[in-house]
């Protein structure tokens, strides 16, 4: 895939809601070219194909992930404290990006395959929060884990899959209100017994 200018990048996230709504195998390049306003060749210049116009949308979801869990792992407070902002932040990427989040959702077992995806997701979310549930175990405020990676990929989970419930069903919720809903639950079950941090 070549370097795709900003201006693109910015149309070919309307291919989003092509992909949210009729997966990879029902859109055609066609229909990407008439939902982005950006002509079939010029498409195919810059990407081999629609796998790769998806990859392209799953990369800047998950960019924007990294870059909003950077920025809680930031804030002050215990690990506890930051893990709450974490999945309050992917929360907020899930509302700014409620199309490419479920076409991400919708097509994750194919995402999952891609090298490039799995290192972003790794980058961005797992590798992240397990520091910080290790972390967390140091100063007190979380219980130690036996395997930190594969709770955060459990948390990460918990975000994603009912974040992409709240949107695909239009259940009138709006999908921040998800964070006094998760957060309560991922640090309950984090605590340690009888803290109260």
């Amino acid at each position: 895939m070549r370097k795709v200018p900003e201006e693109m990048a910015t149309k070919m996230m309307a291919a989003a809601d092509l992909f949210a709504e009729r997966g990879l195998d029902g859109t055609k390049t066609e229909d990407i070219a008439a939902a982005t306003g950006v002509p079939k060749a010029t498409i195919y210049y810059y990407f081999e194909g629609k796998e790769e116009v998806l990859s392209f949308i799953f990369s800047a979801v998950l960019a924007a992930v990294g870059e909003a869990v950077e920025a809680a792992l930031r804030s002050p407070g215990t690990a506890a404290e930051r893990l709450s902002a974490v999945i309050d932040a992917h929360l907020h990427v899930f509302a700014l990006h409620p199309k490419a989040s479920q076409a991400l959702h919708f097509d994750l077992g194919r995402a999952a395959r891609l090298p490039e995806i799995r290192t972003q997701t790794n980058a961005a979310f797992i590798d992240p929060v397990a520091s910080l549930l290790a972390q967390g175990a140091r100063d007190g405020s979380l219980r130690a884990v036996g395997n930190p990676r594969l709770t955060a990929v459990a948390i990460l989970g918990a975000v994603s899959t009912s974040a992409i419930h709240v949107l695909a069903l239009d259940t009138g919720d709006p999908v921040l209100s998800l964070t006094r809903v998760i957060t309560p639950l991922v640090l309950n079950g984090l605590r340690p017994e009888g803290g109260n941090q």
